[in-house]
């Protein structure tokens, strides 16, 4: 009997003595988030542990680990490190089924356990564009739709169109058939033009499973339109004599091919000499009767389209030639002298004119024009002359003869001669002019 009380106070000495030394030994562990198909580490680490066995369980309670031993047959689960302090161990080719909370135990009295919890992201599918039909209309409505499935949580889908965005979309989130993931579609609406032909139309999937590195689906459109037709002229000043080229550029689609060029509303007037090669009309030598209203036009299975031009041939410029400017014709000077003497004789000297005929001297290669030129400024010297000559015969001398001298304040003709004699010294002088 005092053998058993003795065994008895032993147990609960040692049992003392473990509770004691437990209660400075807590299990740790962290939240784990890996990507479906990948691999999942559990670890619980203990700072403070006598010996104490630590175990993993699975959210059915099902043991998978305890201490170095595993419990549970699934190949997935492996032993990544055992020891007084530390139990981790991996889970591969992790599914969306693993997901739930894992316990870590530590066997002291009481058992002390933490959770982790074991989150598993469902990757989307590749997405896809629906909707489009090619070739779609200018002016036509366009739907197109970007689907994607088995995401955990839904997805996020983003449109762009020539690297913008477009915030104008419909957004779609279903519930799969496992309840776990979802399907998210968006829809985007717009009226095409043909600035859109050829355009990249992007739809992405944004999500956390992915790294960074998001999933694209993309659509080039096709949009067939009418002929836009515009004529551009080789020059921008024809002249006669010269060639022209008129191209007749057209973009449509399908492209218009050949194009038909017309001149005032009717065929070419000279095939021989107006040649169409292709999109282009070349005129060999221009004149004036290519004048006119000249007209391409475009057509495709959509529509047609024409452009006009309208062709005015120029007079080729004449070439300047340097030549020397003449001279105006100098004006003759008369200067008229009269002399009184002692006879009834006056005498007059008249100063000679410059030759109008002294030219300057001659430049320039036509020699005509200056030919010409020079008998027009003689003539019309010897005109001058001439007239000059006229006007000076015309002109009548003023003179006084003696009898005229003294007659001013003699009674009768003698008495105006003897007084003439006598005063020729105190006469007024007279002017006479003569030839």
């Amino acid at each position: 009997m005092i053998w058993k009380r003795s065994a008895v106070l032993r147990f609960y000495s040692v049992c003392g003595l473990l509770l004691q030394g437990s209660q400075g030994q807590f299990p740790l562990t962290q939240n784990v988030t890996v990507v479906e198909g990948g691999t999942a580490i559990l670890t619980c680490r203990v700072d403070q542990n006598d010996n104490t066995s630590l175990q993993w369980s699975n959210p059915a309670q099902q043991t998978l680990y305890f201490d170095d031993k595993k419990a549970l047959r699934d190949n997935r689960i492996e032993l990544v490190r055992a020891s007084w302090h530390e139990l981790s161990i991996s889970v591969s080719d992790v599914s969306l089924s693993d997901e739930g909370q894992y316990t870590c135990s530590l066997f002291t009295m009481p058992v002390k356990t933490s959770k982790a919890y074991l989150t598993v992201l469902g990757v989307p599918e590749k997405p896809q564009i629906s909707g489009f039909s090619s070739p779609v209309m200018e002016g036509d409505l366009m739907q197109l739709t970007c689907k994607t499935s088995g995401s955990k949580p839904a997805a996020d889908i983003r449109w762009f169109k020539n690297d913008k965005e477009i915030k104008d979309v419909k957004y779609l989130k279903e519930e799969d058939a496992n309840r776990k993931t979802f399907t998210v579609s968006s829809t985007l609406d717009f009226r095409v033009d043909r600035s859109d032909d050829g355009v990249a139309v992007i739809c992405r999937v944004d999500h956390e499973s992915l790294n960074a590195t998001p999933q694209v689906a993309m659509q080039v459109l096709e949009i067939h339109y009418t002929p836009s037709v515009k004529i551009i002229p080789s020059t921008p000043f024809p002249q006669e004599g010269q060639p022209l080229i008129l191209t007749c550029e057209s973009k449509g689609k399908p492209l218009p091919e050949p194009v038909l060029w017309t001149k005032d509303g009717g065929e070419l007037p000279d095939p021989d000499r107006m040649v169409v090669s292709g999109r282009e009309l070349n005129i060999l030598f221009l004149n004036k009767t290519d004048n006119g209203t000249y007209r391409c036009e475009a057509t495709n299975t959509i529509g047609q389209s024409s452009a006009e031009y309208v062709l005015i041939v120029h007079d080729v410029p004449n070439t300047l030639l340097s030549t020397t400017i003449i001279p105006s014709l100098t004006t003759a000077t008369v200067t008229t002298t009269v002399a009184i003497t002692t006879s009834p004789t006056t005498s007059a000297t008249t100063s000679s004119a410059r030759d109008p005929n002294a030219l300057a001297g001659q430049n320039g290669p036509d020699h005509a024009l200056i030919g010409g030129i020079v008998a027009v400024v003689v003539f019309v010297t010897l005109c001058s002359i001439f007239l000059l000559g006229r006007y000076l015969a015309r002109h009548k001398g003023t003179y006084l003869t003696n009898e005229a001298k003294g007659a001013e304040d003699a009674p009768d003709a003698d008495t105006a001669i003897i007084n003439a004699e006598g005063s020729q010294v105190n006469a007024e002088e007279k002017k006479e002019y003569f030839i």
